[in-house]
């Protein structure tokens, strides 16, 4: 009798029946067998394989403690002997794609087995992990959760087998790996046949996707400084002393308007930075190195710039989707365009 492939799946608080975000700050913790969507996957699987174990971990402490909740994670995966991973599936959820990617390439790199994640095309968790892991393409809810699992498992399956796999058939992003191949017909024959069927309005599939990147027009060039009021927004993840819009840091789902009224300089007494993409201690040490306050008061004192705007904007852009980014932008624009702000620095890290 074939023995059959041992997996381990790795959940979320949420998935994992644990409870919402109030129990988002868990510890990694296993449970014998399926849990939750594991059920699904078992039901996929079919005969040929089985979840032996599932661990869960809280969203907010893996994002907060990657490098430790992975190693956490790792550990108690080990323990299953396990011949395969699976996490997930995450959607469209950045902190708990960002998890299932970081589990799944320490994994693939530690034990050397096969693992499989799902996400949505423009979680973050895909571009930090696409090249390392396979990740099966789902939709951005869980509302998709019956088309993923069969995907996932059958992708899965394969893998463990050992059986040659392909990103169109089998439903992966894909990974960006290049491999030499001998073709029926020389690569000018197959330009021209594309071209040919796009003059004549057919459906063609390049060999070599391009990225996409948005261009942006500048603005015109601001006329006089010293009569601008100028606004200060940052994806430093510089906020208020103790946070208190909770701004996650890492995948961020919110941002934050703060006053500046009657502020010469950030100190460490009043602000801090909730970013975790980054070695926070000189950010919180002076949180003016993120955002310089300071040096914009001194701007404003010399008649450098006509004044600055009472309010800067933060959030922390370590693995925000470029859709949330996009959200957050467009929701900052309109505000600052109100107050009829000439201009904006925007501090990274």
């Amino acid at each position: 009798m074939t023995r059959k492939i041992r997996v381990v799946h790795y959940l979320n608080q949420f998935f994992g029946q644990i409870g919402g975000e109030d129990k988002a700050g868990m510890r990694p913790m296993d449970k014998a067998g399926h849990v939750g969507p594991g059920m699904a996957f078992a039901s996929a699987l079919g005969d040929q394989a089985e979840i032996v174990g599932t661990v869960i971990c809280g969203d907010t402490y893996f994002g907060e403690n990657m490098e430790t909740a992975t190693a956490e994670v790792v550990d108690l995966i080990v323990k299953y002997e396990p011949d395969l991973v699976i996490a997930g599936p995450a959607f469209n959820a950045g902190r708990y794609g960002t998890a299932c990617g970081a589990v799944c390439a320490a994994v693939a790199e530690k034990l050397q087995i096969p693992v499989v994640t799902g996400m949505y095309r423009e979680n973050p968790g895909v571009d930090m992990f696409r090249k390392r892991i396979h990740i099966v393409e789902t939709e951005g809810s869980a509302a998709g959760m019956r088309r993923a699992v069969p995907k996932m498992a059958k992708l899965a399956l394969k893998l463990a087998k050992g059986e040659p796999t392909d990103s169109a058939a089998d439903g992966y992003l894909t990974r960006g790996i290049r491999k030499n191949y001998f073709a029926e017909e020389r690569g000018s024959a197959r330009a021209v046949e594309m071209l040919v069927r796009k003059l004549g309005e057919q459906e063609f599939a390049t060999e070599y996707p391009m990225p996409q990147f948005d261009r942006v027009d500048p603005n015109p060039a601001i006329r006089d400084m010293s009569k601008a009021k100028i606004a200060l927004v940052t994806s430093g993840g510089i906020v208020p002393k103790g946070n208190p819009d909770h701004i996650e840091s890492s995948s961020a789902s919110k941002y934050g308007k703060y006053d500046l009224e009657g502020v010469d300089a950030l100190t460490a007494e009043s602000h801090q930075t909730a970013h975790g993409g980054y070695d926070p201690v000189y950010a919180n040490e002076s949180p003016d190195r993120v955002l310089p306050v300071d040096v914009m008061r001194d701007l404003e004192r010399e008649g450098s710039i006509g004044e600055l705007y009472r309010y800067y904007y933060a959030t922390v852009g370590n693995g925000t989707s470029v859709a949330n980014a996009k959200k957050y932008a467009a929701a900052i624009a309109k505000e600052l365009v109100e107050a009829e702000v000439q201009g904006v620095i925007l501090t990274s890290t």
